[in-house]
């Protein structure tokens, strides 16, 4: 109670007697009352109190008035003025308002206090969550804002007593569930003071789908149109977001950046944007940053950069960028969120460049904002944020770099419409020393890490006045260094040419080439100058050390050691590193460190960049050193450099040799890969043809069969026929088509020989398929060598398939036979030298065939060992086997064509015999018995097997 005094000190701050014993007595009534009705109108009446006497009611009533919260909970009236009360005497924001500004630290201190002493029992606080859970309106209305309330006051103690209550966060997330608005408002509010600056709270509310529920109110509410409750709930998001990368990641994988698009959907006329419209766009806005933002890691920073490409965010907000009749703050943030948008980032680098402004004759959004930035007219903040924007589309972009310093090469300039390049020079030559040193920090950015460029650059030439030759544009740069230019101007210029020559030796030598320049740096070091210019006198020291690192001793006069004895001579080395320490000891150089957007109270404050620290940095100790180097140690560096150069070159040597052996052997594996695979297909094919053979030999011996009985039918039709004396022009017609089919069947009976022999010599080539496998398997990673060996094993499957092919037409000319042996017994219905005729005729034959099979064996062996030898001298054998197994499926496919045609033809025949059969029988000619003709049939196998066995021998 004793700081309660000192607060009540003072004849102004105590309470009206009157005042005090109307609150002693409301107290009493509460505290000893036994009727309900009593205590709740004793609390009411303390109610309307607790504003005008506030601290009074805090000292004497709120024990009473948390007794009667943990009490009187059945009757919500009493705990809904209970709650009022304690709300009135805790919040400043009634008082505050009535307050006068020299009271309000003591009523900060006053709600502080009360808040301290409610808090102190933990209980009351989860008392509080508990009839926050209440769905009566008067009863949890007053506890969210009570609840608000004492989080404002003490926000990390509440923070940490509702994050150890069990489900005290989650009970808190049904609020936004409430369909009562007033309710569900005060609830984000609520959410808003919860989440500040407490990662564990945010990620428990995160995963309870408040970024859901969030977005669904700000679409109800009409996104950017919204109301206030919008802009509370962008807050609350901001809360959520803001430097916790497991929130962002959550946010990012819950595809939540997708439904940001529509909120910057703006229409043709933007005149007359209401001042909440302004706000909550400015805050959507800040949302995006926050995602972006350069201080997050690289990874989550870069992935979001693409989402928010890929869902069309990126370019709804060029063309906010790029409309007219946005307000100036609107603008110049959006320009900072693209910024960050395409920082770091190729495709939306990429997706920039190619953004036009919607004007006659369309212009590049990067040319209208670089008018914008040296433009002396335009507001100061729009400038910053067009440079920084122009430093995000650079940042770490070289095809974008290479494109800005193009358009200052002689042979790229154009001269009907001005370029980024022109704009840029028109800037670092103006009057404006703003524009001046924007223009020189763009172009440095040009020029980051790209020693290409910075040779390119020294190519520009500059056209100074009518009549004089041009100047190169490092000469320009020097020319109004000496002049004596605006400070803020020379420290643009000196950051320009510092990082131009760094890690540049010609550059270097193209600025000492210039006898006026070193004496001019070391003019400008050794004065002893105001405040204002030892700033300039330290990036004087800066680039006159970075001339002598990185000096490659190719001017007689400037080599390094002469360049040191001058600095000793004229300065001296301590005065030379006095000076050059007054760059990071400066106020606005920390100031830019911090972060890259470049953020200045006033355009005097508008000194140093933030690439151009990290470069001061690096270079501040290592120029330091140089400097107090002798002659020998730089002799001896100059050794190590070359050494370590040399090395440098061998080792990339075998670094390219090693990439190019792995290229080739990913090259080897790929082939051997893809062998591999054919040699699967291909034994797969051999499998499938082997069993298509053996069902094709199952078909062939059940046709011939039944080919054998219709044969004894036909030749008993035939005695019959003779017997009875039928017609003889009948007879001759049948027996010349009978003749016809007996010439087929010769022909056919010598190739069904020769494909009884390719079916054995089918059989062995599987045995050695199978070691052809265990032999491809062993070798698969053997390299070249092995592969040649697969090759010529696939060379062989090629001719095992070959061989199935042909054993598939034998099949075909089987069929034929078996039509054939139909008609096979007409010979019968002649003489018994007639059928000796036609035997000896078909022994020829089959000998001829034979012959003629044995040559063309001959020369396929000879076309074998010729394909061996093109495998083993070409380099396409991948190729070649693709194209040869193409062609031997259409083969195979050609064979199962020809097969179903010689079924077909089958089928005919069938119909045919049948058909003979009909007329025979017409003729009145009796047919055998079908057991005479089956044997007569059998006979004539045999004597086909005998032959067949014997040129097989042969």
């Amino acid at each position: 109670m004793n700081f309660l005094r000192g607060v009540m000190g003072g004849p102004s701050a105590g309470p009206q007697p009157s005042g005090a014993d109307t609150i002693q007595k409301l107290c009493d009534r509460v505290a000893s009352s036994t009727l309900l009705d009593d205590r709740r109108d004793a609390v009411r009446a303390l109610k309307s109190l607790s504003k005008k006497y506030r601290l009074e009611v805090g000292i004497q009533a709120m024990e009473h008035l948390i007794h009667v919260l943990q009490t009187d909970r059945s009757d919500s009236e009493i705990i809904g003025y209970a709650l009022d009360t304690l709300y009135n005497v805790i919040s400043n924001d009634l008082e505050e308002e009535e307050q006068e500004e020299n009271s309000a630290k003591q009523v900060d201190d006053l709600g502080s206090q009360f808040t301290e002493i409610f808090i102190k029992q933990q209980e009351n606080v989860t008392l509080l969550l508990t009839l926050v859970e209440e769905f009566d309106f008067h009863v949890r209305w007053p506890g969210v804002k009570l609840l608000t309330s004492l989080l404002k006051q003490q926000g990390p103690q509440v923070q940490q007593i509702i994050l150890v209550s069990p489900m005290g966060v989650s009970r808190l997330m049904d609020l936004l569930a409430d369909s009562r608005e007033v309710i569900r408002n005060d609830g984000v509010l609520l959410l808003q003071q919860l989440t500040k600056s407490n990662a564990a709270i945010q990620k428990i509310v995160a995963f309870e789908n408040a970024f859901e529920r969030l977005l669904d109110i700000i679409t109800e509410e009409g996104n950017s149109d919204g109301g206030i409750v919008v802009e509370d709930c962008l807050l609350l998001l901001q809360n959520l977001l803001k430097n916790n990368n497991s929130n962002q990641n959550f946010f990012k994988e819950g595809s939540y950046i997708q439904r940001m698009k529509p909120w910057f959907e703006v229409g043709d006329d933007n005149c007359g944007w209401s001042a909440q419209k302004v706000t909550n766009l400015h805050l959507m806005l800040q949302l995006v940053r926050v995602l972006v933002s350069p201080t997050n890691p690289p990874g989550a920073t870069s992935s979001c950069q693409k989402a928010m490409f890929h869902c069309g965010l990126l370019q709804q907000l060029c063309t906010i960028l790029m409309a007219t009749g946005v307000p100036a703050d609107i603008l110049t943030e959006t320009i900072n969120t693209v910024s960050e948008v395409i920082r770091g980032c190729q495709t939306n680098q990429d997706y920039f460049a190619s953004v036009n402004a919607p004007s006659n004759p369309p212009r590049p959004a990067i040319v209208v904002l670089l008018m914008s930035m040296v433009n002396e007219r335009q507001p100061f903040v729009l400038r910053c944020a067009v440079l920084y924007c122009f430093q995000c589309f650079l940042y770490k972009n070289q095809k974008g770099q290479g494109e800005i310093v193009s358009t200052l090469l002689p042979s790229t300039i154009d001269g009907n419409s001005v370029s980024a390049g022109q704009l840029l020079c028109g800037g670092l030559f103006s009057t404006d020393s703003l524009s001046n040193w924007c223009a020189a920090v763009a172009l440095a950015h040009a020029l980051q890490e790209n020693a290409t460029l910075k040779e390119q650059l020294l190519r520009v030439q500059l056209a100074t006045s009518i009549g004089n030759p041009p100047v190169s544009l490092l000469q320009q740069c020097t020319n109004i260094l000496s002049q004596g230019s605006k400070v803020q101007t020379r420290v643009g210029l000196l950051m320009l040419l510092c990082t131009w020559l760094s890690n540049c030796s010609i550059a270097v030598t193209h600025f000492l080439h210039n006898p006026a320049n070193v004496p001019f740096l070391t003019g400008q070091i050794a004065e002893n100058l105001g405040e204002e210019e030892q700033l300039v006198q330290g990036l004087c020291a800066l680039l006159l050390g970075i001339s002598i690192y990185y000096n490659d001793n190719s001017l007689e006069n400037y080599r390094k050691e002469k360049l040191k004895q001058l600095i000793e001579k004229r300065i001296g080395r301590e005065n030379f590193i006095e000076k050059l320490g007054f760059i990071s000891k400066h106020e606005l150089y920390s100031r830019a460190a911090q972060k890259p957007q470049p953020s200045f109270s006033s355009p005097d404050h508008m000194m140093f960049d933030h690439e151009f620290t990290k470069l001061v940095k690096e270079l501040e100790g290592v120029i330091s050193k140089a400097i107090y180097k002798s002659s020998e140690e730089d002799k001896k560096e100059e050794e190590v450099k070359k050494t370590l150069e040399q090395h440098d070159n061998i080792v990339t040597h075998y670094k390219k040799v090693i990439r190019e052996q792995d290229q080739e052997l990913e090259e080897l594996k790929q082939r051997i890969s893809t062998l591999t695979s054919q040699n699967e297909q291909l034994q797969a094919t051999v499998t499938q043809q082997v069993s298509q053979i053996q069902q094709h030999k199952d078909q062939y011996n059940l046709l011939k069969v039944q080919l054998g009985k219709d044969s004894q039918h036909h030749n008993s039709h035939g005695d019959t026929l003779q017997m009875n004396g039928i017609q003889t022009e009948e007879v001759s017609k049948l027996k010349e088509e009978l003749e016809e089919w007996k010439n087929k069947h010769e022909l056919l009976q010598g190739q069904l020989k020769e494909k009884d022999s390719v079916i054995e010599k089918l059989n062995s080539s599987q045995l050695e398929m199978g070691a052809t496998e265990q032999s491809l398997q062993t070798s698969r990673f053997g390299g070249l060598e092995h592969s040649n060996e697969l090759q010529k094993e696939l060379e062989m499957l090629r001719s095992q398939i070959q061989l199935q092919s042909a054993e598939i037409s034998k099949l075909q000319m089987e069929n034929q036979k078996l039509q054939v042996m139909n008609t096979a017994a007409d010979p019968m219905l002649g003489d018994s030298g007639a059928t000796g005729a036609t035997s000896s005729e078909l022994e020829a034959r089959l000998e001829q065939e034979i012959k003629e099979l044995k040559s063309q064996v001959k020369a396929l062996s000879e076309e074998k060992e010729s394909l061996k030898q093109q495998l083993d001298s070409s380099t396409s054998t991948v190729a070649i086997l693709q194209d040869k197994n193409s062609r031997l499926e259409r083969e195979v496919a050609e064979s199962k064509k020809e097969q179903d045609d010689l079924l077909v033809l089958l089928a005919d025949q069938d119909q045919k015999i049948a058909a003979q059969k009909m007329k025979l029988k017409d003729f009145g000619v009796a047919v055998e018995d079908e057991d005479d003709t089956e044997s007569g049939d059998q006979g004539d196998e045999d004597e086909d097997g005998d032959e067949e066995e014997q040129d097989e021998n042969a």
